[in-house]
């Protein structure tokens, strides 16, 4: 059986989804988590307070492995130019756009940080394994990261976005091949990347060449055809894909003239649904698990049989049996790319560590 729990005024609803065909008794089962939710705007603490509400909902139905949304901590700027395609002067420091950003500088979180801590709290005090979309701060600079975390209360290591999409590349940093891991957990092997990243047919080849069998993809794209990436994923891969969005309104972000939505026309009213959502759970063979959800904020559960891996690749293994090597092969450069570096001492290479580290438990 597969959980769809959404939430509601009243409390949590839980409808039961019939799967087709039947769990293999000698496989190992997952209950697995994506949510679907907003972030508190500007509010960091909050949002954080937020999450644990979720997880610990989550956790109580079961959930091993719970995964958010994108820049679900700092929160995706919907509607926000930063005053770009509007007006910006590069002289004029009290620029709108500028200020906007600097804001959203403040509600994001150094990596390690105390938010890090916290969340690393989370995950051991409810026993799961949780990846988490955040806005990280280095410096002055912002990237789109996802953080990783096990039952331990471990803080693993971190995915940066490598390509943002469109405005995104105005406010965000790009990642590098360095933070690409995929973690072998007792659950399966676990990775992400984010949201339109999943279309780089490359980056998602590294992924499989990591072994990946639960491959999550936090995203900010609730358009329909949104699901056919996921699910070609899953038949590509033959993994689990999980993908987590937001479910917001137009009040879960600062009223004007504090915060201003443009591209919409007119100003949204507060009801209004700046994003509906559609996260989703489907396995290697490409079945619909839990979800599309587009009715409000939820967390959409699911059991993974990880049998189904095995299945599904019999047929088609991409970086195995159906790869042509000789033919087509891909080099991956894992290396930080560091924009200055210091050679006065000898041991200031062993400082700079990789995220990019396999896991074993």
């Amino acid at each position: 059986m597969a959980l769809v729990t959404s939430g509601s005024g009243g409390g949590p609803v839980i409808a039961e989804v019939e799967m087709n065909g039947g769990a293999d008794p000698s496989a190992t089962t997952v209950r697995a988590t994506v949510v679907q939710a907003s972030t508190i705007f500007y509010d960091t603490p909050a949002t954080l307070d937020k999450a644990e509400r979720l997880i610990a909902e989550a956790a109580g139905y079961g959930s091993q492995l719970i995964v958010f949304p994108e820049a679900f901590i700092g929160g995706y700027p919907r509607g926000s130019t930063f005053g770009y395609g509007i007006s910006i002067c590069i002289a004029n420091p009290k620029d709108k756009g500028k200020e906007a950003f600097r804001r959203y500088h403040a509600a994001a979180i150094d990596v390690p940080g105390p938010e890090v801590t916290r969340l690393a709290a989370m995950a051991g005090k409810y026993k799961i394994f949780l990846v988490m979309g955040v806005i990280e701060r280095e410096g002055y600079t912002l990237y789109c990261s996802v953080l990783f975390f096990d039952p331990l209360g471990r803080y693993l290591g971190k995915h940066r976005k490598l390509m943002p999409t469109a405005l995104e590349r105005i406010i965000w940093g790009f990642g590098d091949g360095s933070t690409i891991p995929v973690y072998d957990t007792p659950l399966g092997k676990i990775g992400a990347l984010i949201c339109w990243e999943n279309k780089m047919p490359l980056l998602r080849t590294a992924l499989y060449g990591k072994g990946i069998e639960i491959y999550c993809a936090p995203t900010a794209d609730s358009r329909p055809v949104w699901q056919a990436s996921m699910t070609h994923i899953a038949l590509e891969g033959g993994c689990f894909v999980l993908s987590a969005n937001q479910f917001c309104r137009r009040k879960d972000y600062p009223a004007p003239p504090e915060y201003e939505f443009a591209g919409l026309g007119e100003e949204p009213s507060a009801d209004t649904v700046v994003c509906p959502g559609g996260s989703v759970i489907i396995s290697p063979s490409g079945e619909v698990l839990a979800g599309p959800n587009y009715e409000g904020e939820a967390l959409i559960t699911a059991d993974l049989d990880l049998g189904e891996i095995v299945r599904a690749k019999f047929d088609f293994d991409v970086v195995g049996h159906y790869a042509r090597p000789e033919v087509l092969s891909l080099v991956v450069n894992d290396q930080p790319q560091l924009p200055v570096s210091f050679t006065s001492s000898a041991d200031k290479a062993s400082d700079v560590k990789s995220d990019n580290i396999t896991k074993s438990y």
